[in-house]
C-alpha cells in the first residue's frame, strides 16, 4: 500500500463518521447500542467536528511529498488511532457496545498499523 492510499482511506472513514457524529449522533451510536444524554450528544458533535478536521487534513495531504509536516501528521494520526484502538478495545471487552463495536476496534487498529508501517518500516521517499 502507498501512503496516499492510507491517507485517502483515512479521509473517507473520518468524513463518513464525522458527518454522522455531527448530523445524527444518536442514530449512529444506536447502531452500536449506545445511548446518549444531552452531554453525550454534545461530546459526539465535537468528536465529529474533529473527525471532519482529520478528513480534511488527510485528504489534502494524500499527494504531498515527504516533509516534516507530513511526518508530523503521520505521528499525530498514529497516536490518535493507537489510543482510539486501546479505548475502543476496552469498551468492547467491557461490553459497552454490541458486536458492531468490533468494527470500531478494527478500523482504529488497521489505521494504527498502517501509520506504524509508514513511520517505522517503509523506506522513506
Amino acid at each position: 500500500m502507498k501512503l496516499n492510499t492510507l491517507f485517502t482511506i483515512n479521509a473517507i472513514v473520518a468524513l463518513l463518521f464525522g458527518l454522522g457524529f455531527v448530523l445524527m449522533p444518536d442514530q449512529v451510536l444506536d447502531l452500536y447500542d449506545v445511548t446518549l444524554d444531552d452531554a453525550g450528544t454534545y461530546v459526539a458533535n465535537i468528536f465529529g467536528a474533529a473527525l471532519l478536521g482529520f478528513a480534511t487534513m488527510t485528504w489534502l495531504a494524500r499527494n504531498s511529498s515527504a516533509s516534516e509536516a507530513r511526518n508530523g501528521l503521520m505521528w499525530g494520526l498514529f497516536i490518535e488511532h493507537t489510543v482510539g484502538f486501546v479505548f475502543s478495545l476496552m469498551a468492547q471487552t467491557n461490553e459497552i457496545m454490541n458486536a458492531m463495536g468490533w468494527s470500531i476496534v478494527a478500523i482504529y487498529g488497521l489505521l494504527a498499523l498502517g501509520y506504524a508501517y509508514f513511520l517505522f518500516m517503509a523506506p522513506s521517499d
